[in-house]
């Protein structure tokens, strides 16, 4: 065939879709902007860079909804989730990579393909013409995103990501922290102290709070409005919302005691996650924030353990742009408007890289489908990606769409399964077995390769 799929975009989301589609036969043209273009947040030009966390988050199949989406992209031979797992890092019961040699292993994967071949171009314009997938993320790029908002008729809706900073490990202080994971969760060893715990007393807690709600913080420019996603608050934004807001979320003491004073309960504890290979940088688990840099340094350091702390990358924040999806798009993530564009990705107002990228594996099985002639099966609801596409494809509301990440919330109920926190188990458990019968089931209707999970 002749034709190409051209994919806008050469993040989580671009780099699956280009997987999935090249892998039915379909030739692929991905337009990626950088290097020519840069961003803020991206450091290099290599497809698949992850800009924020390094984790993946929980790989738990048949407990968590995000490792349920794990278990059914590897099941799909998904790029992104077996990369993620040839580069894994200790993270306790997540599955946290290795990000530098991640990204740099899907750009050799994806070059390589004889079906894919890379643009390095900024698109500016929503085509007219042959097949397509906007798969832009959070950082669309503004010329682009003025094409969109032009072609739907509304306004743009945003909210701001922020980054948490990372640190050089041979700058932590030991004598203070010790290695973790809550609970002690893991298999191993490794698994079970894949965090370093930076203990605080009640006196250094309320002096952190002050210090975080003082602090400079970054100004928005006239016409933005700070719409943060509840699951990516900026610290500072939390602290407002009441001093011990902090210690009942990133920074709570339980599950941990510390090696290096047992009989001491911490008042609340910060946590680092290892974030390379070699263990040489960590960073600040859901430290996402909009102060200064120079504030940064200052407040961070008051942190036992980190007071001669030495930070490879400060906190920062982004615009991140989504679509009204509910509105916009069908079932098929194509836009109602215009069928020959698809999205995919965090656009679509789905969070996460996996997320992202799930969204991708999907919108390019659809796309090459549908320019082979084949009679592709929807993607069933009861599936992780398919709770995720009801979601956004019109089970959300419109009116107060917001990103989302998977949960067993999207979920249709089981019957006969007890409700409630202590049903829990039981409940969750009936949810992933159900996702993977008809997973398999949609994968087996596509005659095509399955992947062992």
């Amino acid at each position: 065939m002749t034709q190409e799929l051209h994919i806008v975009g050469g993040g989580m989301a671009g780099s699956e879709a280009a997987w999935q589609a090249a892998n039915m036969g379909v030739r692929v043209v991905i337009h990626e902007m950088r290097p020519k273009v840069e961003t803020f947040a991206h450091k290099t030009g290599n497809l698949g860079e992850m800009v924020c966390s390094n984790s993946f988050r929980s790989d738990d199949s048949e407990q968590n909804a995000v490792g349920l989406l794990h278990w059914e992209m590897r099941r799909a031979g998904g790029i992104i989730i077996t990369t993620a797992h040839e580069h894994r890092l200790p993270a306790g019961g997540a599955l946290a990579v290795d990000r530098d040699p991640f990204a740099e292993t899907i750009t050799r994967k994806l070059t390589s393909h004889p079906n894919i071949s890379v643009s390095y171009e900024e698109v500016t314009e929503l085509p007219t013409e042959g097949q397509w997938i906007i798969a832009t993320g959070p950082l669309t790029s503004s010329k682009l995103g003025s094409a969109i908002q032009a072609e739907t008729g509304s306004d743009a809706l945003a909210f701001f990501d922020a980054i948490a900073p990372i640190v050089y490990t041979e700058s932590i202080n030991m004598d203070v922290a010790w290695l973790q994971s809550r609970y002690d969760k893991g298999e191993t060893e490794a698994e079970q102290k894949a965090y370093l715990n930076c203990p605080m007393t009640k006196p250094q807690y309320e002096a952190f709070i002050d210090a975080l709600l003082a602090a400079d913080k970054t100004e928005f420019h006239e016409g933005e409005t700070a719409g943060y996603f509840d699951g990516c608050l900026p610290i500072e934004v939390m602290a407002e919302r009441g001093r011990e807001t902090l210690r009942h979320g990133p920074m709570k003491p339980v599950g941990l005691t510390n090696a290096n004073d047992p009989e001491n309960k911490p008042y609340a504890v910060v946590q680092l996650r290892r974030d390379n290979a070699l263990g040489t940088l960590y960073n600040i688990v859901g430290f996402q924030t909009k102060m200064k840099y120079g504030a940064q340094t200052e407040v961070f350091k008051m942190i036992p353990g980190l007071e001669d702390a030495s930070f490879a990358r400060l906190g920062g924040i982004h615009r991140n742009t989504f679509i009204n999806s509910p509105t916009l798009l069908d079932n098929r993530l194509r836009m109602k408007s215009r069928p020959n564009v698809r999205f995919a990705g965090q656009i679509t107002g789905v969070e996460g890289y996996v997320e992202s990228a799930s969204m991708g594996l999907v919108a390019g099985r659809m796309a090459a489908a549908e320019m082979l002639g084949l009679d592709l099966p929807d993607v069933p609801q009861d599936t992780a990606h398919g709770a995720l596409i009801h979601h956004i494809t019109g089970g959300a509301e419109a009116k107060t769409f917001q990103p989302m990440n998977v949960n067993f919330g999207l979920f249709r109920p089981l019957e006969g399964l007890r409700g409630g926190r202590r049903g829990r188990k039981d409940r969750y458990k009936g949810y992933t077995d159900r996702a993977k019968s008809d997973w398999q089931g949609w994968l087996e209707a596509q005659s095509l390769p399955i992947s062992e999970a």
